[in-house]
């Protein structure tokens, strides 16, 4: 069984009625009392009150893992209570980091790229760090032209959208704005795009709205925001965060630096996830599982710039992006948010706005393209799903076929 989240809403609970009414025959069939079939699914949380979908399935599962080395540590902590007396260390819950299907994500033209300059059968080998390694030989000016090419596509990609939404009439004039057709393709792009679970603090950037000013108005060195996501139905301060956004993008005084991309689905991703230059992630402490968006932007060589959580603590080596150090999960949620800002607004403005502008005199930025090139060398052939399948034929499946269940 492999386990997704942390946050309670990633683990459904049922009333004690709704199992009597759909499962009241099924327990007779399996030998059990009603009392004995509910305890498969009880908690500390939810004792004599709710079934527990998790603590079923763990119960019933062999080889139980989490989808990041952290997240392994979280869940360990987490459902420890399953185990009492076992020190955490110990728990059998281990974990396989996710991955991405990199041929699915990857542009076009970097595509072709790689064909050229790693291995004309780059895609049966993503997981070799030796031919990645070759990426390092990359002439800088062809792989700035690929990435202005992906980012020229993104911009064409936002202004298309909002030029059909305005020729339907499903736009105000103001909204065709808000939509990105004043976004500068040579501006420094972020992109955030996402579920808008609250955890994700989408809107951690407009904490501090001088600050954010004086890098979206930089008159030589401007920074503009492409937003893109949805929130659950049901989650009302998801909602809210969509909300917030949109005012941010309707504000003039940010001189229309910010932009809202609706209907987030994967075509959209893809365009986003090649095009941007920052790929921000601002989870809190620590409720990120693994993330996967930000191993699709890195392959396309766009660098992280996210909080030490799920999969970037792995990722993350000093040298290929930017980590934000979180708090102890134990802060109160304002300081673990006051930090985090800070932080990001001290690495904006100190560390990637000045290096992405430091150009040489063909216009190309060396010393960005080096951290390019380091993101996707060391993160290609560790976050794909190659590496990832042999993981798991490695760690579970394997195991499963020789190993006697877990006993509880």
């Amino acid at each position: 069984f492999t386990t997704h989240t942390p946050v309670p809403a990633g683990h459904d609970v049922f009333p004690h009625h709704l199992m009597d009414r759909y499962f009241a025959s099924y327990w007779e069939q399996l030998g059990l009392s009603r009392d004995e079939f509910l305890r498969l699914g009880e908690t500390p949380d939810s004792r004599g009150h709710g079934f527990n979908m998790t603590a079923l399935v763990m119960r019933l599962s062999a080889h139980v893992n989490g989808v990041s080395r952290e997240h392994g540590r979280v869940s360990r902590e987490m459902w420890q209570h399953f185990w009492p007396g076992l020190p955490a260390d110990q728990i059998p819950i281990r974990s396989v980091t996710n991955g991405i299907h990199a041929p699915t994500w990857i542009s076009p033209e970097l595509h072709h790229l790689y064909s050229k300059s790693l291995s004309p059968t780059w895609t049966h080998t993503c997981d070799d760090p030796a031919m990645w390694q070759r990426v390092m030989d990359v002439p800088d000016h062809e792989l700035w032209a690929v990435r202005q090419t992906m980012k020229r596509k993104l911009m064409g990609f936002i202004r298309e959208r909002a030029r059909v939404g305005w020729m339907h009439g499903h736009l105000q004039p103001s909204q065709v704005l808000t939509r990105g057709t004043l976004l500068d393709p040579e501006a420094l792009t972020i992109g955030f795009a996402r579920r808008f679970a609250t955890y994700k603090r989408a809107t951690l950037l407009f904490r501090d709205l001088e600050r954010l000013k004086a890098l979206l108005q930089d008159r030589w060195r401007p920074v503009q925001l492409v937003f893109a996501g949805k929130a659950h139905p049901a989650d009302e301060p998801g909602r809210y965060f969509i909300h917030e956004v949109l005012n941010f993008c309707h504000d003039h005084k940010l001189g229309g630096r910010i932009a809202f991309l609706e209907d987030y689905e994967m075509h959209m991703a893809k365009y986003l996830v090649q095009g941007v230059d920052i790929w921000l992630n601002t989870p809190r402490f620590p409720l990120e599982a693994s993330g996967t968006s930000g191993m699709k932007a890195a392959l396309n060589g766009v660098l992280n710039l996210s909080v030490l959580d799920g999969w970037w603590v792995e990722g993350y080596n000093g040298a290929n992006g930017w980590g934000i150090q979180p708090l102890s999960e134990q802060a109160d949620t304002q300081a673990q948010d006051h930090h985090d800002a800070e932080q990001l607004y001290r690495i904006l403005e100190q560390e990637v706005v000045p290096l992405f502008y430091q150009r040489d005199r063909d216009g190309i930025p060396r010393g960005w393209l080096q951290m390019v090139k380091e993101c996707i060398r060391t993160i290609a052939p560790q976050f794909c799903t190659t590496r990832m399948l042999k993981d798991y034929v490695g760690l579970m499946y394997r195991a499963a076929t020789v190993r006697p269940p877990t006993t509880w």
